[in-house]
């Protein structure tokens, strides 16, 4: 039974001209956003600093009636400062856990490549079971839950690197990239005298949000779809610029961000373009380049580029002919 992708367009058009009183000219990021978070996924922003990655969580989060919360990842972070910790009560002679800020519906990971492999791996679990165990306890997140975490490509000096099995949770890697001249003058008359998310409102619901996550899965995706998602994944494998392809992992991501996408996009059905149009933010950085072909300037970006233009759409029927 088809779905109505009415509520999902809606979703975009209000959300959208919110945030873009607040961000202009991302509406791609953004979009990509939102398919994220219908698909319960995790975003990874890879830019240089003030361009407004911050800024536009904030404004999602404001636009939902959600809650945001930031956490500055640093080589002193610990676990607990992400997940929480048990306190002693001397008056109930009882430990009482202290929610981290990793509770909450939006968590910005500011720079997690500064943290070490321990505390980056204290959101693993959140970012995999939208939970947290303590003291031989889960605790359920707040839903929806997405993590939007930054790193800065540029300095190298005192990070470490994210390991492929973590890169592999991020369903997207976005750059949010510098604003057009135009933008960047409106951002300068916009903040003269304040910044706008100070007055933004909320135009929706947590509630919608998490309604719509429900019925995303209705969106048909046509065998033929199927199998050229499967192809191009399949592919990344059997690159020889590539030490390791993408998993059965960025298989899924890339149907269920295609469905997102579709009905975001008022469709109730996926289209061949949604997966070209998402492949690259979906799989590149599920991709490892060899470091000989590396130093000679291959990227993932470049291998998905080159597979999206020479993987064919071969026609098959539903019912298998």
């Amino acid at each position: 039974m088809a779905i109505d992708a009415a509520p999902f367009a809606e979703l975009r058009q209000t959300v959208g001209d919110n945030v873009g009183k607040v961000i202009l000219g991302k509406e791609a990021q953004l979009e990509r956003m939102l398919v994220a978070l219908l698909c319960r996924g995790h975003v990874l922003l890879d830019d240089v600093p003030g361009t407004g990655k911050t800024m536009l969580a904030r404004a999602v989060a404001v636009s939902l009636g959600g809650q945001f919360r930031r956490i500055q990842f640093t080589p002193d972070l610990l676990p607990n400062d992400v997940s929480g910790v048990s306190v002693f009560n001397q008056k109930t002679s009882e430990f009482e856990f202290r929610p981290g800020p990793v509770f909450t519906n939006i968590l910005l990971a500011d720079e997690i490549n500064r943290a070490t492999p321990r505390t980056q791996s204290a959101l693993l679990e959140a970012m995999s079971e939208f939970q947290v165990s303590a003291d031989g306890r889960s605790r359920k997140l707040p839903a929806p839950f997405i993590v939007l975490a930054t790193q800065n490509p540029v300095e190298f000096e005192g990070t470490f690197p994210l390991p492929e099995a973590q890169l592999d949770r991020f369903m997207l890697r976005l750059s949010m990239g510098y604003p057009s001249s135009e933008d960047e003058r409106e951002v300068l008359h916009q903040q003269r005298r304040g910044h706008p998310i100070d007055d933004l409102g909320q135009v929706a619901s947590m509630d919608d949000a998490i309604r719509l996550q429900d019925a995303v899965g209705g969106v048909h995706v046509d065998r033929t779809v199927t199998d050229y998602i499967l192809r191009l994944v399949r592919a990344t494998r059997a690159r020889p610029e590539a030490a390791l392809g993408a998993s059965p992992r960025g298989s899924l991501a890339l149907f269920k961000a295609a469905q997102a996408q579709a009905a975001l996009r008022g469709r109730d059905y996926v289209l061949p373009d949604d997966v070209k149009e998402l492949a690259p933010v979906v799989l590149a950085h599920r991709v490892l380049i060899a470091a000989e072909h590396s130093l000679r300037g291959v990227t993932a970006e470049s291998v998905i580029a080159s597979l999206i233009e020479s993987t064919e759409l071969d026609l098959v029927d539903e019912d298998g002919g």
